[in-house]
């Protein structure tokens, strides 16, 4: 911050008076002596100008130049910690001007009183620094100990259950044994592993403190089943076709979801097209408190490609760890981003039981801004892809009912 003192000269008042004569004044003075005082006044008066003119002189150019300040960071449950002051990058900041949609209602687990601060602060026109925290510190304020060092800049931390292993320049970690995309990669400074505060926030800690779902009466899931009518999706490699194998998983995941208590609403029953609009009207209507997309994968252009993929909104401030050729602009945020702990949390159990029932490969639990589905939703919501129809090996087995059939045993596990 720059800021300028103004000093003000002090008042400088010049009495120059017109001398009389001795009878005039009263006094004894000779002529001599007033001529003298009378040839004194215009060097008193040029001594007085250049006097103040010094004094402006140096009111205007005095500035005082104070230091930026890093703003710390604390975590939830603990001290605070200091952001590392050697990892602030002048040149990428971020400055999120309020959305022009219309702000989502009060997360049902807020953010610490300074992680709102620092929200506050990269809403607002002035763009803060970038900030970076040790992960040494946000493990030893959740008492997990302090981190190894497990190979050349890769980094582990016990969790919980299992633990947390991180590699500096790759988005990709692994939570307790699955994979999940951060916002930023990781740094190395020092020795230590540094990660940003919003992967702290909005990864780290709804996974550390994430708890099983309690069952509750009247739970109202929208199970979407993807595409429908002329919108075909994706085809595989022997002409399956996406929207026949996302409907039969939703239809047999329906009768399990009843069975643990939840209110199911299916977005079509039939080969219909559905457009999105009604898709996310329906979920308002019956005020759903989830929301799920069901999908399957396709890239022509990279047959090998296979895995299950989870999906969920990424926060206002992070890049999408996908983006498929859309704008992806951190800046935007939207009313399901008042959702992001939940969103991560039932992604990463779904993701994980969908991994467990068919022993796919794991494509990571991973966040993405231009899915519209999830965007507009007033609720938690997921989008699951089951697989690559584009892989010749994983087409076969998704065109099997005993996979799909799996598929439906584990959104049914995942959610009680």
């Amino acid at each position: 911050m720059v800021s300028s003192n103004h000093f003000s000269p002090p008042s400088v008042t010049i009495f120059l008076s017109q001398f009389g004569g001795p009878a005039d004044r009263g006094s004894c003075l000779s002529r001599a002596a007033l001529s003298a005082q009378y040839a004194a006044v215009p060097l008193l008066r040029n001594i007085l100008w250049l006097t103040l003119a010094a004094w402006l002189a140096v009111g205007c150019a005095t500035t005082k130049v104070e230091p930026v300040a890093v703003t710390e960071v604390a975590l939830p449950e603990s001290k605070p910690f200091a952001v590392s002051s050697q990892t602030v990058d002048t040149n990428a900041l971020l400055a999120v001007p309020p959305s022009a949609v219309a702000r989502p209602p009060t997360p049902t687990n807020p953010p610490s009183p300074n992680l709102q601060s620092a929200i506050r602060n990269l809403q607002s026109p002035v763009a803060p620094s970038t900030a970076w925290v040790p992960l040494a510190n946000w493990c030893v304020a959740n008492n997990l100990g302090q981190p190894q060092k497990i190979g050349a800049n890769q980094f582990a931390a016990a969790t919980r259950g299992g633990a947390l292993v991180v590699q500096a320049g790759s988005q990709v970690a692994r939570w307790e044994g699955t994979q999940l995309w951060l916002g930023y990669a990781p740094r190395v400074s020092k020795g230590q592993a540094l990660l940003h505060w919003l992967d702290i926030q909005k990864t780290l800690d709804p996974l550390l403190h994430r708890s099983a779902p309690a069952p509750k009466p009247g739970r109202v899931l929208v199970l979407d089943a993807g595409h429908g009518g002329a919108d075909s999706g994706t085809h595989g490699t022997a002409r399956q076709l996406e929207k026949h194998f996302t409907l039969d998983w939703a239809l047999r995941a329906e009768p399990l979801l009843r069975s643990n208590g939840w209110t199911v609403f299916l977005t079509r029953t039939v080969d219909q097209d559905v457009p999105l609009t009604n898709r996310l009207a329906l979920a308002d209507r019956v005020g759903a408190d989830l929301f799920l997309s069901l999908h399957f994968n396709g890239l022509a252009a990279q047959a090998r490609h296979s895995g299950i993929e989870t999906f969920c909104l990424t926060p206002a401030g992070m890049p999408s760890s996908v983006t498929r050729g859309y704008e992806d602009d951190p800046r935007q945020e939207f009313p399901n981003n008042a959702y992001d702990r939940e969103n991560l949390q039932v992604a990463f159990r779904l993701h994980r039981e969908v991994l467990t029932a068919t022993r796919a490969a794991d494509g990571a639990v991973r966040r993405a801004r231009f899915m519209g589905v999830l965007r507009g939703q007033r609720r938690p919501a997921v989008l699951i892809e089951g697989g690559f129809l584009s892989n010749p090996e994983e087409a076969r087995r998704i065109s099997t009912a005993a996979y799909r059939q799996k598929l439906a045993e584990a959104l049914a596990r995942a959610l009680p």
